[in-house]
């Protein structure tokens, strides 16, 4: 088997106990919370009695006992299957299916940016330390840093989308607009703006940071000094010797942010309104939702798992060194 595949077999197979570690855990904290689906549901239409409730707990398999129940999402899971929103009154499935897309081209395009600007800046503040520019673009990292993502999300809506009236203020496409192709893509792309820029900036200043703190320290190097005695082009030492390994901290950074980058979306989607992994939660804990709740958080720990693996293979393609012989 060649290398690339095997690393990639150890890594999803070292995934399973986390994921199964997770589901446990999370099972057991939402059963130890007071009340259930039914009560949730029993309160949005006025209440009802309690030979109702009994009845609906029946229906909905929650009069189990709690290793019953377990089991049973344990068996469930491992067919794939999420279970039933109570809530909802749909599976599971079908409602992430369709809520998932979006908090993907949030968190994507957020990554994207902050990671290409933050690596780009990193490189030109660390290429001279001590410069104008250097400081210039240190203080700037900082002050982004220090910033609330909801906050600045919030800002950024009143300038650009109450005051100026630029760009749409929530929501991920125009509502029954009909539009279809390249001009749903471009109305969906205007309503992502706002959203991104907020979420990305943030992460855009901690790439930016790690960036240059890796610049500062290849400088430093022998590799880097060899290649200056050699009379090697500064911009060639720049970019093939001291940023290509300035980027190993800052992949490893963005593998350790994603989860974080996840938690940062659910609070920015909720700041614009817009139908992803963030409202879905909130819905799922007021409805008292155990299963839907469970399976975002499911699909969650697969996506931070999914970005690692991926971060593990850029990091080997970086230094080949990783993943070798022992």
């Amino acid at each position: 088997m060649p290398r690339l595949l095997r690393r990639v077999a150890t890594r999803l197979l070292g995934s399973i106990p986390v994921l199964v570690i997770v589901v446990v855990g999370v099972f057991l904290l939402l059963n130890s919370a007071g009340g259930d689906a039914v009560d949730a549901y029993l309160l949005s239409i006025g209440g009802g009695d309690a030979q109702q409730a009994e009845e609906l707990r029946i229906r909905f398999g929650l009069d189990q006992s709690v290793t019953a129940r377990l089991a049973l999402t344990l068996a469930q899971l491992a067919r794939g299957d999420l279970g039933y929103s109570v809530a909802l009154n749909r599976p599971i499935g079908a409602v992430i299916a369709e809520r998932l897309p979006n908090t993907l081209w949030l968190m994507g395009s957020a990554t994207a940016l902050s990671f290409a600007l933050g690596s780009a800046l990193g490189v030109l503040a660390g290429r001279r330390p001590g410069s104008a520019a250097d400081r210039l673009l240190s203080a700037g990292s900082l002050f982004l840093y220090s910033i609330p993502n909801f906050w600045l999300g919030l800002v950024l809506s009143v300038v650009f989308a109450v005051r100026l009236r630029w760009l749409p203020v929530s929501g991920i496409e125009t509502i029954a607009s009909g539009k279809t192709g390249l001009a749903r893509a471009a109305d969906i792309a205007q309503h992502l703006v706002l959203p991104v820029s907020a979420l990305g900036m943030i992460y855009l200043a901690l790439f930016l940071r790690v960036m240059r703190a890796g610049m500062v320290e290849a400088w430093g190097q022998d590799y880097t000094l060899a290649a200056r005695a050699r009379g090697v082009a500064p911009w060639r030492i720049t970019l093939n010797h001291a940023a290509r390994n300035a980027l190993l901290p800052l992949v490893t950074m963005l593998g350790l942010q994603a989860a974080s980058m996840l938690g940062g979306s659910v609070v920015i989607e909720s700041v614009f309104g817009i139908p992803g992994f963030g409202r879905l939660a909130q819905e799922a804990v007021a409805g008292r939702d155990g299963p839907l709740l469970m399976g975002v958080i499911l699909v969650s720990a697969l996506m931070v798992v999914a970005a690692n693996l991926l971060v593990d293979l850029a990091y080997g393609a970086l230094d080949p060194r990783v993943g070798g012989p022992r």
